[in-house]
C-alpha cells in the first residue's frame, strides 16, 4: 500500500431518540492508502452514505479517531475542517448537486471561487474541465437542460476541478442507464490510474469490479470476511 491517506479507529455515529439509541455506524475501522480505489457495498440502511460523509467531514462522529491526511480530525474546529475538504476532497453524488440556477460553466467554477483563484487561472482551468469532459458545447446551458450522462459529467468535472487527492462518489451512476454508467465507471478507472484516490458508494457488483478493493457494510459495522 502507498502512503495512507486516511485511518478511521474504532468510528462511532448515533441518533438517540428518547431512551433507544440507533447506530449509524458502529466501530469502523478503515484505513485507505494513497491511490486506492475503493468500493462501499452492503444493503441500505447498512451506513454505506453516513460513512462517506464522515470521511468527507460533512458528518460528524460521536466517538472514535479519524486521521486525514495526518490530521486528528476530530480535533479540527469547523472552520479548519471546511478548509481542509476543500482542498483535498471533491464529492461526486447520486443526485448530481448541481445548482439549476448557475450555467454547467458557473456550476464547474463554483469551487475555485471559495479558493480565491484569479479569473484568468479560473478560466483557464474551466475550460481545461470542459474540454477534458467534452462539454464544450453545453457551458451555457443550465443543469435541467441536460441529460442525466451529462449533469453527472458536470459534477465529476466540478468535484475534480479543483485537484482533489480523493474523490467520494455516493452511487455515482444511479440515475444512468448502463451505457452511460459504463462510461463514468471508466472515467473513474482513468482518474485512479492518474492519482485520484476514490472510494465509491455502489450497489452494483459491476462497479465495484472497477475497485482495487471491496469493503461490505452490513448493520453499520464493517462485515469481517
Amino acid at each position: 500500500m502507498d502512503t495512507m491517506l486516511l485511518s478511521l479507529r474504532g468510528i462511532y455515529k448515533w441518533v438517540n431518540t428518547g431512551i433507544n439509541r440507533t447506530f449509524l455506524l458502529k466501530d469502523i475501522n478503515l484505513d485507505i492508502g494513497e491511490g486506492e480505489f475503493v468500493s462501499v457495498m452492503g444493503p441500505s440502511g447498512s451506513g454505506k452514505s453516513t460513512l462517506l460523509n464522515v470521511i468527507g467531514m460533512l458528518d460528524d462522529f460521536d466517538e472514535g479517531a479519524y486521521h486525514f491526511m495526518g490530521d486528528a480530525v476530530q480535533g479540527l474546529r469547523e472552520k479548519q475542517r471546511a478548509a481542509l475538504y476543500k482542498q483535498y476532497i471533491g464529492f461526486v453524488f447520486q443526485a448530481y448537486h448541481l445548482i439549476d440556477e448557475l450555467t454547467v460553466y458557473e456550476n464547474i467554477e463554483t469551487p475555485l471561487l471559495y479558493k480565491g483563484i484569479k479569473t484568468p487561472e479560473r478560466k483557464a482551468m474551466v475550460a481545461d474541465m470542459l474540454d477534458r469532459f467534452n462539454i464544450v458545447g453545453k457551458k451555457d446551458l443550465f443543469p435541467t437542460q441536460l441529460s442525466g450522462g451529462q449533469q453527472q459529467l458536470v459534477g465529476i468535472a466540478r468535484a475534480l476541478i479543483g485537484g482533489p487527492k480523493l474523490l467520494l462518489a455516493d452511487e455515482p451512476t444511479g440515475n444512468l442507464n448502463s451505457k452511460q454508467g459504463e462510461e463514468i465507471m471508466e472515467l473513474f478507472q482513468q482518474l485512479n490510474r492518474d492519482g485520484v484516490t476514490i472510494i465509491q458508494v455502489t450497489h452494483s457488483e459491476k462497479n465495484a469490479e472497477y475497485g482495487s478493493r471491496i469493503i461490505h457494510l452490513l448493520d453499520a459495522h464493517v462485515e469481517k470476511k
